[in-house]
């Protein structure tokens, strides 16, 4: 880190988005898995669109950013926060952070898919393969556990659904001339409309009034929503995507901790190893082979999928 500034904000975003797994699962209390995502957008879109209007800085006004956000917004915010909080419904907040750790393991090969992808060489692939085997340690298909791999699964699709919404992104909503706060103010706008046209489809039971519940909700959608976007922005532009990522690696140690501190969520050697198996080949898909300096392609810049953003729940 180059700065006490961006060592703080790598700080903040571990706790803010590692804690993301246990407000879901305090929740859930109160909220339905559908209400909760209304919750969390249309609170994130209250916080950014007050800081844009503070700052005087308009929404995009390009009708095509708008049309990709609404795709984007799909894949990377109402998809997988709904799965996100469907599978907390039966799985451990702790084991859904490590989960979501496998997001870059799922980033990359769309990028391949969609022609973004460069410099992938053999360690890469062993990383690629590591983590996937992480996952199966996780999951011990082959024996009998008290995890529910139907809940474990929707997970699983909920952080392969956030590498499809990087690669997307970086695709066609980067370099636009957007700043981030508008495009991010943008984003969460769209997805409060989309969460809320789809919400009576999903189901919308009673509130209930459950104190610590709707207090939870509040955090998710104030913090983990909203000023979470600004201070990853702000990592991006001072320390760039690649250094930015490295909150990534902290959100799974993050989110086992305090679920098994305050949720009393138990913690298995085999989740533990599967959980070390996942982050070294995360690490590994990241390595990048230093070029030399006087190289023209060290001069070629190059696109960086594994942000953690919303990789984070």
């Amino acid at each position: 880190m180059g700065s006490s500034g961006s060592l703080f904000r790598l700080i903040a975003l571990a706790l803010i988005w590692g804690s993301s797994f246990l407000w879901i699962k305090l929740g859930l209390a109160a909220l339905s898995p559908s209400e909760m995502v209304l919750a969390r957008v249309a609170l994130g879109a209250l916080v950014l669109v007050t800081i844009a209007a503070l700052r005087r800085t308009p929404l995009p006004s390009n009708r095509r950013i708008w049309a990709h956000l609404l795709l984007y917004v799909v894949v990377a915010n109402v998809l997988p926060f709904t799965l996100f909080a469907i599978g907390e419904q039966t799985v451990d907040s702790g084991l859904t952070g490590v989960i979501n750790s496998t997001t870059p393991l799922f980033a990359v090969p769309f990028a391949f898919l969609a022609g973004q992808q460069r410099g992938f060489g053999p360690l890469n692939l062993v990383g690629l393969l590591l983590g996937f085997a992480g996952v199966l340690v996780i999951f011990a298909p082959w024996q009998v556990t008290s995890l529910d791999l139907g809940g474990a699964l929707i997970c699983l699709v909920a952080a392969a659904s956030y590498g499809v919404g990087i690669v997307y992104a970086g695709k066609h909503l980067s370099n636009r001339g957007v700043p981030p706060i508008a495009l991010a103010a943008a984003q969460m706008l769209t997805a409060t409309v989309l969460s809320a046209l789809v919400l009576p489809f999903t189901g919308a039971p009673p509130i209930r009034f459950e104190l610590a519940g709707l207090l939870a909700v509040v955090v998710l959608g104030v913090f983990g929503t909203g000023i979470a976007f600004l201070l990853q922005h702000a990592q991006i532009a001072h320390e760039g995507p690649t250094a930015a990522a490295t909150v990534g690696y902290l959100l799974p140690v993050v989110s086992v901790l305090l679920g098994a501190v305050f949720l009393h969520e138990a913690l298995t050697l085999r989740v533990v190893l599967g959980m070390a198996v996942v982050l070294v080949g995360v690490g590994l898909t990241r390595y990048r082979r230093r070029v030399a300096t006087d190289s023209p392609a060290a001069n070629t810049p190059t696109r960086d999928y594994a942000v953690a953003d919303q990789s984070t729940s």
